[in-house]
């Protein structure tokens, strides 16, 4: 662990996490609670993003209306969100406002009111995200290349479904969050001007009466894979693919990273330049990198007209298996620039920080230093990457289409 970071695990299973930034005035928080989406009983699906929007609704002595003002008035930028594995609440402020911030979270974990008559507007809201979906086709063929690329419950979507909102009752949202609002495996990471021996202190008395839950381990079922189309008269064809790859901490993790990044690093990457701006087939395209503990994706996109939409997927597919066939040294270069870039970057916010520490302490159980990262940054060869790409090609693709009409997989 950088010896800037400090950790402790408090006796219910809550880790604390704290990066002292002295050259800052402000702090960041992060809060990773086990209570993502994969946790969703199929009965009601979306409970966990009903939990999150009414946690903040009321908490400890405050009602919904003074509880935002509390925290308006510390001038938090905050956000709430529900994630595969993680419900994650964010906020960054003055460092002199942290303190004030946590007695706030602590009533909002441990103390919410959870009001019965707020349910229904919440539910109003999710079910008209779910609507909105009609009116974004790229999402809706990346959800669906979510659901047949990973087994239940890793397919999950924090949006849920109409029938599993309209059958959530607020004793179902109080029966979630007591079972999963819990601090065993619980993250709280800090990073700004704090120091660490008062914090640690500050956590361990306002968390102290969070008691620890069962764990919740999870099965997983079988994959559906293969391909799918979905009919929809529209001008444009949505295409969406999948292929496995390491998950994070893997040894050729960076290397899959080195991968993805010359495929869509930037305007210079091989999508970019040989299926839009060579061919001019499509108006979007580009590949990302996703990963859960135990598994790793790679994920592309393009977005293209009817027309062109048979020959984009020929092309992009082509793309990502010649990948392995050779790779420049220039190409290499600008990854290592644009990862160092990012790297640098997110040093200086606090918020980035206190983001991937978290995200460090639960996927390795312990934080990189960031000689460590730039070492493995400068390590990237072409050699490096095409090893990776021979152990792990670009095949086993799930491929998700939405259009007028269906197209040719690719073999």
């Amino acid at each position: 662990m950088p010896a800037s970071v400090y950790s402790h695990t408090f006796p219910n299973g809550l880790t604390l996490l704290c990066e002292p930034m002295s050259h800052v005035r402000s702090a960041a928080l992060n809060i990773l609670v086990p209570a993502g989406c994969v946790y969703d009983p199929p009965a009601n699906a979306g409970i966990g993003s009903l939990v999150s929007e009414l946690i903040t609704r009321g908490a400890g002595d405050l009602d919904s209306r003074a509880l935002t003002l509390a925290f308006d008035n510390l001038g938090l930028d905050r956000s709430e969100s529900v994630g595969s594995i993680h419900m994650r609440f964010a906020a960054a402020t003055l460092a002199r406002n942290l303190n004030a911030a946590l007695e706030l979270y602590s009533d909002v974990l441990l103390r919410p009111h959870l009001p019965e008559d707020e349910l229904e507007p919440v539910q109003m809201l999710a079910l008209q995200d779910l609507q909105g979906l009609e009116d974004e086709p790229r999402q809706k063929a990346l959800l669906e290349l979510r659901r047949r690329h990973y087994p239940a419950p890793l397919s999950n979507d924090r949006m849920g479904t109409a029938e599993g909102i309209k059958a959530t009752t607020i004793e179902k949202i109080r029966k979630h969050w007591s079972e999963y609002i819990r601090p065993n495996g619980a993250i709280i990471s800090v990073a700004g001007n704090v120091e660490w021996e008062p914090l640690r202190d500050l956590v361990g008395r306002l968390f102290a009466g969070w008691q620890a839950g069962e764990d919740h381990p999870l099965t997983y079922g079988s994959a559906p894979g293969g391909s799918s189309h979905i009919t929809k008269d529209t001008a444009q064809t949505q295409i969406g693919i999948a292929y496995p790859s390491v998950p994070f901490g893997h040894a050729d993790y960076y290397a899959a990273m080195g991968a993805v990044n010359i495929l869509s690093g930037g305007m210079s990457s091989r999508l970019f330049t040989h299926v839009r701006e060579e061919r001019g087939l499509c108006y979007a395209v580009w590949a990302s990198y996703a990963t859960f503990r135990d598994r790793g994706s790679v994920l592309a996109y393009a977005g293209t007209t009817t027309e062109r939409a048979q020959e984009t997927l020929d092309v992009t597919v082509r793309e990502l298996k010649r990948l392995v066939d050779g790779i420049e040294a220039d190409e290499v270069d600008r990854v290592k620039a644009g990862l160092k870039s990012s790297l640098i970057m997110q040093e200086e916010s606090t918020g980035a920080r206190a983001a991937s520490i978290a995200s460090d302490w639960y996927y390795l159980n312990r934080v990189r230093t960031f000689d460590e990262i730039q070492s493995a940054i400068d390590g990237l060869t072409p050699d490096s990457i095409i090893g990776h790409l021979k152990r792990y090609p670009a095949k086993d693709f799930t491929m998700v289409t939405l259009g007028r009409e269906p197209l040719k997989i690719p073999e």
